[in-house]
């Protein structure tokens, strides 16, 4: 906040009041001789008030705290002594600082109204020291310009710090999506630039897992709403923020893409821990069903990232309302090869495939059922007409009815195979 934005005019009247009454700058004398006295008094009241600056595990709050306690004993000393009011850069400054540091700012404005105090007071002693023609009034007049000062740097020290915040979150918010762009698309390692934003996000340390998460809700339509991204995204952060699992997250071609990390062991001594896909997992699930998410396995370093979003995308694409959250390696190879290769196959699909299909349509899906239930039985027809509650008969007669159909033997674990992945591939 510029000064021409703040009204100084009840801050200029009580300092005018002052002159007036004989305090500036005459009292300027008495109060540089305890300055000093001033900032260790403003110092002590704050620590004692205000537990968060001790409190604080960042080593710069305390020394930042006094060089500020000093600051504004100056600022005052210097108004007292019959200049004009300063453009406050001082506070604007140690807002920065503040945001910057995420120190909360309701801290700060508490340490302005103990520090009201302690300034009050060294001011009406600076006061009766000049012995005014009329104390009364001069320390009325004092106080008045005590309560409009700290009304000031209170002001100018909400502004500064919430536009610095959001400059500050934004610039994150770019370094963050530029991290996550990198880290999805891979990189090399040879470009020092994305060398040091990985380090500065923490990317190259040593024995972490990587697992990435693929969501979204059941109906993908959902994601061209922001505000559903946005709430995902919240959830998300909410569901990890009691854990020591990092995420970096951010949406992508409408689906929300996270990358979370966390140690896999302490050190090269200690034994692996449990895995980071199955732990998200059992947490994931008590999201409910407004979301489908898919789950990547662990990898060991930043480079296989993209592999992972390779496998969260797999899993997702297996994600329904049945099974909310899929892991990727818990999916079965047949189903696998099925949607690597599904495309493909359907495209230019066998013509015994066509004409098998076709007959399995005609007879209400009972030969495929019987190509599935002689697969669970090992080949054993009779315990496949069991499973299907038919006479062994019926299964040899289908089984013929399918060999005529696409030359290709169900009793044969080749051919049988053969026939059930292509089934898979054109359930799509």
């Amino acid at each position: 906040m510029s000064v021409a934005a703040l009204d100084l005019r009840p801050l200029r009247q009580a300092h005018a009041r002052l002159a007036d009454l004989g305090v500036v700058p005459e009292a300027a004398a008495a109060m540089r001789a305890s300055a000093r006295d001033a900032v260790a008094a403003l110092r002590r009241e704050v620590l004692k008030e205000v537990r968060g600056f001790s409190d604080s595990a960042n080593p710069r709050v305390l020394p930042e705290l006094a060089m500020h306690a000093k600051a504004h004993v100056d600022e005052v000393l210097r108004l007292f002594s019959g200049a004009e009011l300063g453009d406050f850069a001082f506070v604007r400054d140690h807002a920065r600082l503040r945001a910057e540091q995420r120190f909360p700012l309701e801290l700060t404005l508490h340490a302005y109204r103990c520090g009201h105090r302690v300034l009050s007071r060294w001011m009406r002693d600076g006061a009766e020291a000049v012995r005014p023609e009329s104390l009364d009034r001069a320390v009325a007049a004092v106080a008045d310009f005590a309560i409009e000062y700290t009304d000031v740097i209170s002001a100018v020290m909400t502004a500064e710090y919430v536009v610095y915040t959001r400059v500050v979150a934004a610039a994150e918010g770019d370094r963050d999506a530029e991290l996550l762009n990198v880290l999805l698309a891979g990189y090399d390692e040879s470009d020092g630039r994305i060398a040091r934003l990985l380090r500065s996000g923490g990317y190259l340390e040593q024995r972490r897992s990587y697992c990435v998460l693929a969501i979204r809700p059941p109906n993908p339509a959902e994601m061209d709403s922001p505000d559903r991204a946005r709430r995902i995204l919240t959830s998300l952060a909410e569901l990890l923020s009691a854990t020591t699992i990092g995420s970096l997250a951010g949406l992508r071609n409408g689906v929300v893409v996270a990358v979370t990390s966390t140690l896999r062991r302490q050190s090269g001594w200690t034994q692996p821990q449990s895995s980071l896909a199955e732990r998200l997992v059992s947490m994931l699930l008590q999201w409910g069903p407004s979301v489908l998410v898919g789950v990547s396995s662990d990898h060991p370093s930043t480079s296989a990232i993209p592999r992972a979003l390779r496998e969260a995308s797999v899993a997702l694409d297996f994600a329904g309302v049945d099974r909310r959250v899929v892991l990727f390696q818990a999916l079965p190879i047949r189903s696998l090869l099925a949607h690597a290769g599904g495309e493909y196959v359907r495209a230019t699909a066998p013509a015994w495939s066509v004409a098998l299909f076709a007959a399995d349509a005609k007879a209400d899906g009972n030969l495929l059922k019987t190509l599935t239930a002689l697969a669970d039985a090992g080949l054993n027809v009779q315990e496949a007409g069991r499973r299907l509650g038919v006479h062994a008969n019926t299964v040899y007669g289908r089984l013929a009815r399918i060999r005529d159909l696409t030359g290709l033997d169900g009793q044969k674990f080749h051919d049988l195979v053969e026939m059930l992945l292509a089934a898979d591939c054109a359930r799509g």
